[in-house]
């Protein structure tokens, strides 16, 4: 049975907080703070997008959450400085054991897929510059049904467009909320913990398999055909 892998990108393949090192030029030591607010509001604005069924790109959502932070934090950012910063959220780094991990497993068989909230140009761009777009079969984007995790819907399209059935198709991802969407679609995933502080939702929904780094995907997956 062949093995389909759909790796979120936005913090598990991607370190959304590498934003930090241009945000330290202006906010000094509450830069990790505003970049943590940022996120989640980034987040909270697609879940209520999709529920409201008031589609806009990811890049909107993250966009209106910097102007949320912004307020938030009582920080006046010039309109250069925001360019700057939506600029720099598409040429993030990939985490230290994304490309190593992503080389096992495309030598050892599997089919990979990058599965975002993202569109697709913006996550074509976004991998190739963090160097590791050449390891994807693939892409697919919630943004083809203009909407976003985690509504099933989208982790359907996945299964479309992959060619993967559900019991072929692992979701890799260190968001919670994209790992309990995924298994209650009927697909298999592994949730990335990449901090010991990292808290799983209690839903009575368990990931397939808990790691702590991509290094460990390998060892918990069944092997490909």
């Amino acid at each position: 049975m062949s093995v389909i892998l759909a790796f979120d990108v936005y913090g598990t393949l991607i370190n959304t907080h590498g934003i930090v090192t241009i945000l330290e030029k202006w906010l000094g030591k509450n830069a990790q703070a505003f970049s943590q607010t940022w996120r989640d509001k980034q987040l909270e604005y697609s879940f209520r997008r999709g529920l409201m069924q008031n589609y806009q790109s990811f890049a909107v959502c993250t966009r209106h959450a910097l102007d949320y932070t912004c307020n938030f934090y009582r920080v006046s950012l010039s309109k250069e400085q925001k360019q700057a910063l939506m600029d720099g959220y598409k040429t993030l780094p990939a985490f230290d054991d994304a490309a190593n991990a992503l080389a096992q497993l495309k030598g050892a068989g599997f089919k990979l897929y990058a599965f975002s909230n993202g569109t697709k140009e913006a996550v074509e761009e976004l991998l190739t510059g963090a160097g590791i777009r050449a390891f994807f079969d693939g892409i697919v984007s919630c943004d083809d049904l203009k909407s976003f995790k985690p509504n099933p819907a989208v982790y359907c399209h996945f299964l479309r467009e992959s060619g993967a059935k559900h019991n072929q198709a692992w979701l890799i991802s260190s968001n919670p909320f994209d790992v309990i969407g995924a298994i209650s679609t009927g697909m298999l995933s592994a949730w990335v913990q990449r901090s010991q502080d990292a808290i799983f939702d209690p839903w009575d929904v368990d990931p397939t398999a808990i790691i702590t780094s991509l290094k460990e995907l390998k060892g918990v997956l069944p092997k490909p055909d």
